[in-house]
């Protein structure tokens, strides 16, 4: 997925000095995203004036890692629809609606990543296929290595945030309402956040 770079040890001390400077092949490998310590966000523009944020509680991932040549690495995750979570139940309740979701007809989105590039320093992108309501589109996402450590249970760990914009009605998102003083209540533009911690696979 070409999240390496220099290592950045993200547990306290002394842990973090036993986890620090590893060499950049030791990350090779395949990883499996840990959902406890990860989130997957959205953000959404509300009635021009403000934004809506939300998230999903139910995915999984994984991470095939390659130190040596990070533009090998590749990604994936699937995203279970019905555990989006805006804290307020109605508007998740019409999130998974037909004027939005269709949560019954499709359950999943899912990202299978089809090219990986280092920028330079800790940042990275990984550019991949978005699946949603049927419908899969190529969507970016730029990435900064937040450093690899182990943690008191002996898991081997790398973590990264992400984030992506894309048009939600290049999916068939559509769904709106205009508002009297003009413009619409939901933007087309939506943020995607990431902020990952992932397990090396026994």
């Amino acid at each position: 997925m070409g999240i390496f770079s220099r290592s950045k040890a993200t547990v306290p001390a002394p842990a973090a000095q036993a986890a620090a400077g590893p060499d950049l092949t030791a990350l090779t490998g395949d990883y499996t995203i840990d959902p406890a310590h990860s989130t997957i966000g959205f953000v959404a523009r509300h009635a021009m004036v403000t934004n809506v944020k939300g998230g999903f509680d139910d995915f999984t991932g994984t991470l095939s890692l390659n130190g040596a040549d990070p533009a090998a690495s590749t990604a994936t995750l699937d995203i279970q629809m019905e555990s989006i979570d805006t804290g307020n139940a109605d508007r998740d309740g019409h999130l998974k609606s037909a004027d939005f979701f269709k949560t019954d007809e499709f359950p999943t989105m899912t990202f299978r990543s089809t090219k990986a590039e280092a920028l330079g320093g800790d940042d990275y992108r990984i550019t991949g296929d978005l699946s949603l309501l049927g419908v899969t589109k190529q969507i970016s996402i730029d990435l900064e290595f937040n450093g690899a450590a182990t943690d008191p249970f002996g898991n081997e760990r790398v973590g990264f945030e992400g984030k992506a914009e894309l048009l939600r009605s290049e999916w068939g998102l559509t769904w709106n309402a205009a508002l009297e003083t003009g413009g619409v209540l939901i933007s087309d533009k939506i943020k995607l956040v990431f902020d990952i911690s992932a397990i090396k696979n026994a």
